[in-house]
């Protein structure tokens, strides 16, 4: 985590989601290849366009698993080119569950060919689905970032549903990550263990942000989901820190989004860069104009 809070600090907090379909990719570009050699060739050109501009990045693990065993060797390439390029990343995994079966989670997803510098983890098994994890995060060094409260409509089904004793189950979750967090602190002073929290909705953005100072959250729902800079820096402290905001499709789509029926794999990673770069200023604006 005190990794992820310095390169957000000098990067900003921009954290590009490599959710990449083979539709993504300049049809030139993956002429004569693979769906998932086409992906690959299109991520190594993403990573190395914009590690210096972005804090992090997120891998969606399912859309690899969509492209079979060569998609899982696509991932795996994705992770290493990420870490050889001196960046982080984050591995979203959405994992859930407990004992013996969430340490071999752990242990695929923290070492060997899936390693990841955090995860992504569901909760509702209860905080003893987090356990193996922790133990695993503290052994090698690693992180996780817990649902919270998601950027998906459908979230209202439950994780909006209010408490008898007050609050929502939301509000459960992040005071139980809070309290965590007071137990296992990277040295930032965010608990090792984030918090996955959209900005869709904008209400309960500040609210939670107040409520919960101690953990870093992975923030989801800019962009193609349709939050803007003014809902993401609610999450985001005034001296940068507090988060990383996720885009996928708004960035690794750039030279989609400006027309183009093809383009060259690395102009195509330009244009991504040239996003990334707007997103990042458009928010560090944003959290500036924030009442203390």
């Amino acid at each position: 985590m005190d990794a992820l809070f310095n390169s957000a600090a000098k990067k900003g907090c921009v954290c590009i989601g490599l959710d990449v379909d083979p539709q993504y990719v300049p049809p030139s570009a993956a002429a004569s290849l693979s769906p998932a050699e086409s992906v690959l060739k299109y991520n190594l050109a993403l990573i190395e366009a914009t590690a210096d501009v972005c804090a992090c990045y997120k891998v969606q693990i399912a859309y690899y698993e969509a492209l079979g065993l060569d998609g899982l060797k696509t991932y795996s390439k994705t992770l290493k080119a990420i870490r050889e390029a001196g960046s982080l990343s984050i591995a979203d995994v959405k994992r859930g569950d407990i004992a013996e079966t969430a340490a071999r989670y752990a242990e695929g997803h923290f070492s060997g060919d899936f390693a990841a510098d955090f995860v992504t983890l569901s909760p509702y098994m209860g905080m003893d689905s987090l356990e193996p994890w922790m133990a695993a995060a503290k052994k090698d060094g690693r992180g996780a970032f817990v649902l919270m409260r998601t950027s998906n409509k459908g979230m209202r089904d439950f994780q909006r549903q209010e408490l008898k004793e007050g609050g929502r189950l939301y509000n459960l979750v992040g005071r139980r990550l809070s309290e965590l967090a007071v137990k296992e602190q990277a040295g930032c002073g965010y608990g090792i263990f984030g918090a996955v929290a959209g900005c869709t909705e904008r209400e309960e953005a500040a609210e939670i942000r107040r409520t919960y100072k101690n953990l870093f959250f992975l923030i989801p729902g800019y962009g193609a989901q349709g939050a803007a800079a003014d809902d993401a820096a609610l999450f985001i402290n005034k001296d940068g820190g507090g988060g990383v905001v996720n885009a996928s499709r708004s960035i690794i789509k750039a030279w989609q989004n400006n027309g183009a029926k093809d383009m060259d794999v690395s102009g195509a990673a330009l244009e991504a860069r040239k996003a990334a770069i707007k997103m990042r200023d458009e928010i560090k604006e944003a959290v500036g104009r924030k009442k203390a």
